[in-house]
């Protein structure tokens, strides 16, 4: 028989028995006495595996929510009497869909799908933002509410004359 003693967050004993038919593995709490099966252990790991990568996939969708782009994003929407109507109150933001192509971010653009909805309507917000350089100001270019419906409505745009001209629509 070996043992061997994984370094895992339960902190297991295996044992490995060989007979002349079957190998078989159990595991073990150190100090308990019940035996684990290599199943049992591997749907424990499984759990905790999933469990940990939906906890990332929140933790970055909750980051997403403090970045300047989607709060200015969300500024606009909320001081846009039009969109706000088409929703309806109360209006929902809810998490964006990280692994939707629309939601892009690099080192100087932005550009972002916010799903939203109202007691009337439903819809994303689609932002564009961008920046000069690395660790400067986010300065939005375009918001739009687009609805299920098909229905586009123009939240910001920024005026050709400067980036700190803005015109809402």
């Amino acid at each position: 028989m070996f043992k061997y003693v994984f370094t895992d967050m339960c902190a297991r004993v295996c044992a490995h028995t060989h007979t002349h038919t079957h190998t078989h593995w159990t595991c073990k709490s150190p100090g308990s006495k019940m035996p684990w099966s290599l199943g049992k252990l591997a749907f424990s790991l499984s759990v905790v595996a999933g469990g940990s990568c939906t906890l990332t996939y929140y933790l970055i969708q909750k980051a997403f929510t403090k970045t300047s782009y989607y709060q200015l994003a969300l500024e606009q929407l909320h001081s846009h009497p039009e969109a706000l109507e088409a929703l309806g109150a109360p209006l929902n933001v809810h998490y964006l869909h990280l692994i939707d192509r629309a939601n892009f971010v690099d080192i100087a653009n932005a550009q972002l799908k916010i799903p939203v909805s109202g007691s009337k309507a439903e819809g994303h917000l689609h932002v564009s933002s961008s920046r000069h350089a690395p660790f400067q100001r986010w300065h939005l270019q375009e918001v739009f509410l687009k609805l299920e419906d098909g229905q586009q409505i123009p939240v910001f745009k920024v005026s050709g004359n400067t980036d700190h001209e803005v015109k809402k629509e």
